[in-house]
């Protein structure tokens, strides 16, 4: 949709031909810029509350910028997902503002500081896993919510996770990252009742797979409310803890 067709619809609602709600529900699939290489969703924070997430891998520094300028034009905290050095230095020269998130690879370009609602728990089974927590848990604070960590309290050792039960009880959503065998989103969603949001990690020896053990394990979990991502997807997990959590918190 152009300019023109925009203001038409407007002059159409000002004249009461067409109600508020009928247009709001056109503008919502709208609009889209198109850069040739990437077609830029500038309304995903009307449909899902959240801008459009930038994933970097597999683009160039140059695309990245593009994109991201782009987005920055009218939305704040927009997230630079699996951002290398390369990247990270593209987007600081081209003036942007830039929070960086080493361990997380990931950029809050824009970065705007807010209250988070709600409450999601970050756990991760080991100091390997902090990569993938800490992209799931950056994520989350940027879309606006409250986020606590609880690192390293895998299988190997419960007597570290046993203490936080009731912390865990408080949350709307866990989130539990774990490679090797994959077992501790299992054990929490056994222990809690609360939805737990499982993210297998590529972390492990030969017969990990690459997180495939995790990732089957988590997937044929007994345990009742646990649902799981794709391996290494924190931003995954973080972008349905979000929607749980503002559903929880009544601010959708």
């Amino acid at each position: 949709m152009d300019k023109e067709k925009v203001r038409q619809l407007l002059e159409s609602v000002a004249r009461g031909t067409v109600q508020p709600d009928q247009a709001l529900a056109r503008l919502r699939d709208l609009p889209v810029d198109d850069l040739r290489f990437a077609r830029v969703d500038l309304h995903r924070s009307l449909r899902h509350g959240v801008p459009e997430a930038v994933f970097c891998q597999g683009k160039t520094p140059e695309q990245v910028v593009a994109i991201v300028r782009r987005l920055a034009e009218s939305h704040d905290n927009i997230l630079a997902t699996r951002a290398e050095p390369a990247v990270i230095e593209a987007l600081r020269g081209a003036g942007l503002e830039c929070a960086v998130h080493a361990e997380a690879r990931l950029v809050v370009v824009k970065p705007l500081a807010h209250e988070g609602v709600g409450l999601i728990m970050v756990v991760s089974a080991g100091t390997s896993d902090l990569p993938v927590a800490e992209e799931a848990a950056v994520t989350a604070e940027a879309m606006g919510n409250r986020v606590e960590r609880l690192f390293d309290c895998g299988v190997a050792g419960l007597h570290r996770l046993v203490p936080h039960l009731d912390r865990l009880n408080e949350a709307n959503v866990i989130i539990a990252v774990a490679g090797m065998e994959g077992a501790l989103p299992s054990v929490i969603g056994g222990l809690v009742d609360r939805p737990v949001i499982a993210v297998p990690t590529s972390v492990g020896y030969g017969a990990s797979f690459g997180g495939v053990a995790a990732l089957l394990a988590m997937l044929n979990s007994c345990a009742p409310g646990v649902s799981v991502v794709n391996i290494d997807n924190g931003y995954g997990a973080a972008a349905q803890a979000n929607q749980i959590n503002k559903l929880a918190s009544k601010v959708r």
